[in-house]
């Protein structure tokens, strides 16, 4: 029997806080009721704020972020049209698989699983696309299993550089609440994320960000679809009511969620993840260690995927973490598997978290067979966060 809390440092599903999680603790309510639209309708509301758009709309799908993907192929593409992607990782290489399921010409560039969005290889491919036939660009904002953040405003930047008309496809599953987000400046089209990241919410929800664009695109669609229509699901946002059961529970703690991330402000959310993420990575480095990712510019503010050393199986890392200290990290997925362990550090997250995970690691990592020092990713950390503080005491008492 284990003692204590669990320590979740997986990069999703997140820590709930506590009053999201009492905020769910509520009687059943009628889904017709007269309350319940003001509740999803507010919720809509600020979900635009978060996806920063103003002339999107934002719907809300029973299920998680593969089925918003899923809505979002469904409801805008045609059977047999060519869509242009990379494969960098687990998420994306998932994403391409259900794109070409669903009967779409995918244009696959693969590259290492470390680096971001070939922006100059897409530059490449939609310059040679003169007859349009490229209906759709999918980047993975910040795959998951490589720790790795791509740039979108790149890519938005490229079609408009080569006067290309694809919808441009976002995965923001574990960006969006965490990581710089910015719908409308970046020209996205579809913006998928789930409830169970950066939202601090339990899975249950795929939430889907949809530009005028895609739903005038998604009028002449042709591919069949029941539970995911968006002529359906659009009208809930008009009146707050849905055309099946929605999970009322998680919605009630999605507005809780979203009051948190109102309170605290989104700009600051940002910085608190970026301000946490170094102090990861700082630590990892002072272990001798390298990320995944392939360069400082793509590192994740919400979750650092960590390279082991020869001799060293990641996925025993993972389960002295778990057997012997209470704590879960994620694992390396597909080809990363015993080769990298990931600390996630995203939602509800401050610091004593983060050097938690981090001593946690250390410890696992020396039972494990690695030669690191105890203390020196900590040390390196609780340096870094001490500066953060002192430099905010600072500007505190200057405004003051």
């Amino acid at each position: 029997m284990r003692t204590g809390t669990n320590h979740l440092f997986i990069p999703g599903p997140t820590n709930v806080p506590e009053d999201v999680r009492m905020a769910m603790n509520v009687a059943m309510q009628d889904q017709r009721g007269p309350e319940f639209g003001a509740l999803t309708l507010g919720i809509l509301a600020d979900l635009r704020q978060v996806f920063r758009t103003t002339t999107g709309q934002v719907m809300l799908f029973p299920g998680s972020g593969t089925g918003a993907w899923e809505a979002a192929i469904t409801n805008t593409l045609n059977p047999g049209d060519r869509v242009l992607m990379a494969r960098h990782g687990q998420f994306s290489t998932l994403w391409a698989e259900m794109a070409t399921r669903l009967g779409l010409v995918v244009d696959v560039i693969d590259v290492a699983w470390g680096a971001g969005v070939p922006v100059s290889e897409f530059m490449r491919r939609l310059a040679a696309d003169r007859k349009g036939e490229i209906k759709a660009v999918f980047v993975t904002h910040n795959e998951t299993a490589t720790g790795v953040t791509s740039d979108v405003a790149a890519v938005r930047r490229v079609l408009d550089d080569c006067f290309h008309d694809a919808l441009l496809f976002v995965d923001g599953v574990s960006s969006v609440g965490s990581i710089d987000f910015r719908m409308d400046d970046w020209g996205v089209d579809l913006a998928v994320t789930g409830s169970q990241k950066g939202l601090m919410c339990p899975a249950g929800l795929g939430i889907l960000g949809v530009s005028e664009k895609a739903m005038a695109a998604s009028e002449k669609s042709t591919m069949r679809r029941a539970y995911f229509e968006f002529r359906d699901m659009g009208a809930t946002t008009k009146t707050g009511y849905f055309p099946y059961t929605p999970p009322t529970q998680i919605l009630h703690g999605l507005r809780r969620a979203l009051d948190r991330i109102n309170a605290e402000g989104l700009d600051n959310v940002i910085a608190r993840h970026a301000r946490l993420a170094e102090g990861v990575r700082r630590g990892v480095a002072a272990w001798g260690l390298m990320t995944c990712a392939e360069h400082p510019s793509l590192a994740s503010n919400t979750v650092t995927a960590i390279r082991v050393p020869d001799g060293v199986d990641a996925r025993e890392v993972i389960r002295i973490g778990y057997e012997r200290y209470n704590a879960s990290f994620g694992s390396g997925l597909a080809r990363l598997a015993g080769k990298v362990f990931r600390i996630g550090h995203l939602g509800d997250l401050n610091e004593g978290m983060c050097l938690t995970a981090l001593s946690v690691a250390e410890m696992a990592l020396v039972e494990a067979g690695a030669d690191i020092e105890f203390g020196s990713g900590v040390a390196a950390a609780q340096a870094w966060y001490a500066q953060g503080r002192m430099a905010q005491a600072t500007l505190r008492m200057a405004a003051e």
